[in-house]
């Protein structure tokens, strides 16, 4: 068994956020050992208890993001329970927040008013359209940001509506990069002593998550359009017809054609002017699909699929979530934890460190599990609650 130190031991995180962003992000950091000590409204908690879908009484949705986290309740309005969450943030590394922009300050909450109590604070905001700008206080959702980056205009077949990809990944990204902040302005505060105020806009990491769509926007001054599930640039990279099904290839240089081409019984193809550079065969990928397909619709996926992995083509069935969650290679790779107490499953993190998956020994919390430990931090201090 791995006994190596996990990589945030020691580094104990506040964390203000709720339903997907934020807590993903500290989800990330709970897994690689950081304390992670979630703060929710009284009596209520983090909105995202009580989004379906419900395994019994519990959210699993909640459950899945939420794991490996000390909850407590705390009143952020009431003057006393911000003197004492200020007194025990004293004692933290990190603050993650995903309040609209604005609403820490009204609060009393906001990174000014940490750097006053602890000077080397790591303080991390998500939001919808960064911490300054026209667009700031816009309220902002995951489609809403898929719509407005032009991620939405270009997923979907041109003939059809511009289409939602089918994950919150706005949210997912911006905790992923929530989590890269921190743990380099961590860095440098351990080498200079500095705070840092990291800024994760949804926006800006939805833009940066698309470098396919902004090299064509480069090279030709015009929005990238719908081409369904091929590839923009390459070809073939698409989903083709099987006997019973559909299946991917996914070829993007010369080499890897050639042998395609072979496999196909067709290794005059590789010749064929219409399919011999990359952005030939792009130019012509109807004309290609054809050729493709005249050998794979006499054959079902799995014939498929096995014929190109023998021939070193990178191909693939295509899976739903429960084929690929319960494969072989999520099995070997151990990516399901189970959860004793909520009795069921959630992905694991998915980063080895040092040939072991981190993951926290916590379980998922009840809502304001841990108020009475906290409290036995802060004795001067009688509740985290509301009085009222």
């Amino acid at each position: 068994m791995d006994t190596t130190e996990p990589l945030l031991a020691g580094i104990r995180i506040a964390d203000f956020s709720r339903v997907l962003a934020g807590p993903y992000c500290t989800a990330l950091l709970a897994d690689q050992g950081a304390e992670v000590y979630k703060i929710e409204l009284p009596g209520v908690g983090d909105d995202s208890r009580h989004l379906g879908p419900f395994r019994g009484d519990d959210s699993t949705y909640f459950s899945g993001i939420n794991r490996g986290k000390h909850s407590f309740e705390a009143d952020l309005k009431d003057p006393a329970a911000r003197a004492a969450l200020l007194d025990f943030i004293a004692g933290c590394d990190v603050v993650v927040e995903n309040f609209r922009p604005g609403v820490t300050a009204k609060l009393g909450l906001a990174f000014e008013d940490i750097v006053a109590v602890k000077p080397d604070i790591v303080y991390a905001s998500i939001s919808g359209f960064g911490q300054t700008g026209s667009a700031t206080k816009r309220p902002a959702y995951d489609t809403v940001i898929q719509a407005l980056t032009g991620l939405m205009a270009t997923t979907g077949f041109p003939d059809g509506s511009p289409t939602r990809v089918g994950e919150s990944i706005a949210d997912v990204s911006a905790g992923v990069f929530a989590a890269f902040g921190v743990t380099s302005a961590l860095v440098r505060r351990d080498r200079t002593g500095q705070p840092a105020h990291i800024d994760i806009p949804m926006f800006d990491v939805m833009l940066a998550m698309q470098p396919t769509n902004s090299a064509i926007y480069a090279a030709t001054d015009r929005a990238p359009q719908r081409v369904g599930n091929r590839h923009p640039v390459s070809a073939p990279f698409d989903t083709y017809r099987a006997s019973d099904g559909l299946f991917v290839i996914a070829v993007a240089n010369d080499r890897l054609f050639a042998a395609l081409a072979d496999a196909l019984g067709a290794p005059e193809l590789a010749a064929d002017p219409r399919f011999a550079t990359d952005p030939a065969r792009s130019d012509n990928d109807a004309a290609l699909r054809e050729a493709i397909e005249e050998f794979s619709r006499t054959r079902t996926v799995v014939q498929m699929c096995a014929h190109l992995d023998a021939a070193g083509i990178p191909s693939s069935p295509v899976w739903d979530f429960a084929e690929a969650v319960t494969s072989d290679i999520s099995t070997e790779r151990g990516l399901l934890t189970h959860d004793e107490r909520l009795r069921h499953s959630y992905v694991a993190h998915p980063l080895l460190v040092d040939g072991s998956r981190p993951a926290s020994a916590l379980p998922v919390p009840r809502l304001g599990e841990h108020n009475a430990a906290l409290l036995g931090e802060n004795p001067a201090r009688t509740d985290f609650r509301t009085e009222g």
